[in-house]
Order: structure tokens, then C-alpha cells, then sequence
């Protein structure tokens, strides 16, 4: 409950049904003061995984799981939901509908996307509004330049997921492990405050299993990087994703 309760606002984002196994149980019997002033994002794809094979399901499905993760979760109503990878054995085009009619219905406040192109962003938009879109993105890893300036000028958040990735720059003697030891912070949130000075809509989700970890990662909001130390770290990131 710690990791519940630590900091002001806190968001809980989830890969799959809310059905699963590892669901956290105490999500769904969390009091109903603390749920009002939280916030739960879930993600789900319209592609059923299994651990030998991915399966396609009708886009009608997505209401019957959006419904299940709000009953696991304790919730009438889920704050974030995101449609997590478009399937391309289902129209776009349904999938999108069936997320406007979760939108309609209440069952979410907001929707979003998951590793999509800027070509899917705006089909979407013709349909419902995106509030979100999650990609992979870190400071060595810039495929989604693009759409990351997207949604930096149509005020739509950005997740990146793998946040805490650094490649060749997590070694020692990097800019990024001098920029740290500057600051007296570990590398990886050196990586975090590198994110949240890319853009004021950058929603990072690193993922820990550990109080401590999480400590460090909330950590690293208060970090202020120099406009110099953003500069190094940014060109060495750029340097290493053109090198891969």
C-alpha cells in the first residue's frame, strides 16, 4: 500500500485484462476516498495473448473487457483506457468505434493509443478524442520522434514505455553517469528527468516491483538538469539510436 500512497496523485497502468492472475489485489479493495483521488489507467488490445500464440477477437470484445477491468478494479468508471496495439486482422475502423462507445456508454473517462503511427493518430482523432498515446521512447531509443512532436502540438500525453532504457550511456564514465554522480542520483533517474525535460506532456511509467525503486523514480521529478547537461544528454541519446 505504500507504493499506493506515495505522492500527491498516483496512476496505476496495466498490460492486459484486469482479469489476470497478477492482478494486485489490493487495487480492487482500495477505500473509496483514496480511489477518488487516484487515477487507474488499464490497456488492452483487441489481440487476445496467449504464451504460444496471439488469436484475433471482435472488436465488440473490447467493451466486455473494459467492463471486467473496471469490476477487478473496484471502479464504475475507468479514468484512462488505451487500446494497446491496433490489430490488423480487425478494421481499424471498428476498433476505433468500439472504443467511442465505451467513451459514450461512461464505462472510461478517456481513451488513448498504443504503438501507433501518426497516420493512426488522426483516423482516431476522426472518431473519438485521443487523450494519450504510448510508444517506446527513452533517451537512446527515438523511433517516435515524430509522433512524440504530434502530440506535443495537439496537447495529446505521452507515454513512453521502456523509459528507463540508456544503451552504451549506462555504462560508467558516460554523460550520463557523470551527469548523475553531478546530482547525486542513479542513472536511471538521470534517464526519468531527461524525459519530463523533453516535454511538459511526457507521462513516463517505469516499472519496479520495489518500494525503493518507485522512491527513486518519483525522485526524479525534482531533479533540475542544466540546459547543458540536457544538450549532452540528448545529443549522446541521438548519437547511439543513429549508431544502432
Amino acid at each position: 500500500m505504500q507504493g499506493y500512497d506515495l505522492g500527491r496523485r498516483c496512476t496505476f497502468h496495466r498490460l492486459g485484462e484486469a482479469s489476470s492472475k497478477e492482478s494486485p489485489p489490493w487495487l480492487g479493495s482500495t477505500p473509496a476516498n483514496r480511489a477518488r483521488s487516484r487515477s487507474v489507467a488499464t490497456s488492452r488490445s483487441i489481440v487476445s495473448a496467449s504464451a504460444r500464440r496471439a488469436s484475433p477477437e471482435k472488436a465488440s470484445g473490447v467493451r466486455r473487457q473494459a467492463i471486467r477491468s473496471c469490476h477487478k478494479l473496484g471502479l464504475e468508471q475507468i479514468g484512462l483506457w488505451q487500446l494497446h496495439r491496433i490489430d490488423p486482422k480487425v478494421p481499424r475502423e471498428a476498433q476505433f468505434a468500439a472504443v467511442k462507445a465505451l467513451l459514450d456508454d461512461g464505462i472510461i473517462k478517456h481513451a488513448g493509443l498504443s504503438e501507433v503511427s501518426i497516420a493512426d493518430i488522426k483516423a482516431a482523432s476522426q472518431v473519438f478524442p485521443v487523450a494519450t498515446l504510448q510508444n517506446r521512447y527513452n533517451l537512446v531509443d527515438r523511433g517516435s520522434e515524430d509522433v512524440l512532436e504530434y502530440c506535443d502540438q495537439h496537447g495529446i500525453g505521452f507515454i513512453p514505455w521502456y523509459p528507463l532504457a540508456a544503451g552504451e550511456l549506462a555504462k560508467s564514465g558516460s554523460i550520463l553517469d557523470r551527469v548523475a554522480k553531478a546530482h547525486g542520483a542513479t542513472p536511471g533517474q538521470i534517464a526519468l528527468a531527461w524525459l519530463l525535460k523533453r516535454s511538459p506532456i511526457m507521462l513516463p511509467i517505469p516499472g519496479t516491483s520495489r518500494v525503493k525503486h518507485l522512491e527513486e523514480n518519483v525522485a526524479a521529478a525534482n531533479i533540475k538538469l542544466t540546459a547543458e547537461e540536457y544538450a549532452a544528454l540528448d545529443r549522446e541519446g541521438r548519437a547511439e539510436y543513429a549508431a544502432a
